[in-house]
């Protein structure tokens, strides 16, 4: 379950300032946060991810207080708990795409079957670059690592953050598809901040700030 309440944020020397409608998000229930540029939509992803703390207000994921914990203990959650789909490239550019995913599974301290990493690659249509470094990968093959990236650990809350802005239809259908499925197949929240409104229809819940 993800809660805020009363959220706002203000970055320092910038008078911009940022108040959020609050969320209340049950099992398995997802999430598309519309927008346009500028109007913080990643502000606020970061923070329910905890990379930002807010002037005001709190964040709850399974009725933890994330706002609340100290910046080790916020990260070995975050690292446990959370898939994060940045809109910039993460991937580490020496390690493969398949050493790429395992070396995110030895940071969360997860352990799946072998198996469960070929089928989200050929998910993903990564299956036959596996061994391919990561800086001999296109920006939308790089993207689909980084949601391999997020999801392969199994977290309890799936944050996206324009999974789909550099994907053609086809590509943008598959990836949407696959994270709706994945949260689904684990029970956890989605949460999808977008301007691409080819996703609309995947999404029962949609607000836009």
């Amino acid at each position: 379950m993800i809660q805020t309440d009363h959220l706002t944020f203000q970055y320092k020397k910038k008078d911009t300032s940022f108040s959020f409608p609050d969320l209340t998000l049950k099992q398995n229930e997802n999430l598309l946060i519309l927008g346009k540029s500028g109007i913080g939509k990643t502000t606020l992803l970061h923070l329910i991810a905890g990379l930002l703390k807010p002037k005001h207000g709190t964040i709850r994921i399974d009725a933890i207080a994330i706002n609340t914990l100290s910046n080790r203990q916020l990260d070995k959650f975050r690292g446990e708990k959370i898939g994060l789909v940045f809109q910039k490239n993460h991937a580490i550019s020496s390690l493969s795409v398949l050493e790429n995913l395992q070396a995110r599974l030895y940071f969360s301290k997860h352990k799946i079957e072998p198996s469960a990493i070929d089928v989200l690659l050929k998910q993903l249509d990564l299956h036959k670059i596996q061994h391919h470094k990561a800086h001999q990968l296109s920006e939308g093959q790089l993207q689909r690592l980084g949601i391999a990236s997020a999801i392969i650990h199994e977290p309890s809350l799936i944050l996206a953050d324009e999974p789909t802005s550099n994907l053609d239809d086809e590509n943008c259908k598959i990836v949407i598809a696959l994270l709706i499925a994945q949260a689904k197949k684990t029970k956890v929240n989605l949460i999808v901040i977008t301007h691409d409104s080819r996703i609309k229809p995947f999404f029962q819940n949609v607000i836009t700030l």
